[in-house]
């Protein structure tokens, strides 16, 4: 009875630790993973995260554009529409700060990052999960 006792208190243990996620580590992300150009699921919607800084508020520049739209990266207006304000964490919190030309309207959304690598991004928005993105990073020649 002692042995039957004790083994399922070993049970009981491995499993509280396994649902605890104690041996689990969480993902960290690397910002510099994370810029440069990506192009959403081979459409022609394209982000680029730079390395600009953004006033003294710690935040990023990032562009957007559809070229689907006839929209492209030469024709966004510094600091306008298309343009994005942005802070990574390494726990893959991402905020953007969208930036609009009528009266200077900042929209912020904020994503959680489920994969980065150097070649695949993907996120959803927070507060609405069911809107994901999935962008492949774009290997850019020189001109």
């Amino acid at each position: 009875m002692k042995n039957i006792n004790k083994f399922l208190l070993l049970a009981w243990l491995g499993i509280a630790l396994a649902g605890c996620n104690l041996f689990n580590k969480p993902t960290e992300f690397q910002l510099s993973d994370l810029q440069g150009l990506w192009q959403e699921n081979k459409t022609m919607h394209y982000v680029r995260f730079t390395t600009e800084n953004s006033e003294e508020t710690g935040y990023l520049y990032g562009r957007e554009w559809d070229e689907a739209d006839d929209v492209f990266e030469e024709d966004l207006v510094f600091h306008g529409n298309g343009w994005f304000k942005y802070k990574f964490e390494k726990n893959g919190n991402l905020t953007e700060i969208h930036l609009m030309d009528n009266g200077g309207a900042e929209i912020p959304k904020i994503y959680v990052v489920t994969l980065l690598t150097d070649t695949d991004l993907s996120y959803y928005e927070k507060d609405h999960k069911s809107i994901k993105f999935t962008f492949t990073k774009v290997v850019e020649t020189k001109k």
